[in-house]
């Protein structure tokens, strides 16, 4: 399976700036990295995966119910490197078990 992570990257840093832009972020918050399922997605074995990573994991559903993998990182510096590299870690543990990033969120 192959991904863009030049093209992922470059979505984090302008949606981070956006946001940036708009609101009085906090220093440190715990980052949230949101994972949907294809077909063959094997949930224990990303959940294994991203928690020996250090990411804190819980299957749950949006508003829809549809069913996503959470995936947190605690305490983190709020920047827009930080989600990055979160973020790419986190997608290239989970790709492999059959799941796609769908976004990312903070809260402190």
């Amino acid at each position: 399976m192959s991904h863009d992570f030049d093209a992922q990257r470059a979505e984090t840093y302008a949606v981070f700036e956006d946001i940036q832009a708009e609101a009085d972020l906090p220093d440190i918050a715990d980052i949230d990295y949101a994972f949907t399922a294809g077909d063959s997605a094997d949930w224990d074995a990303a959940e294994a995966a991203l928690s020996e990573a250090g990411f804190e994991c819980e299957p749950v559903e949006d508003d829809d119910g549809t069913p996503y993998l959470a995936a947190c990182l605690p305490d983190q510096p709020l920047t827009a490197m930080a989600i990055w590299l979160g973020e790419e870690a986190a997608t290239r543990l989970a790709m492999p078990h059959g799941f796609l990033p769908d976004g990312w969120g903070f809260s402190a």
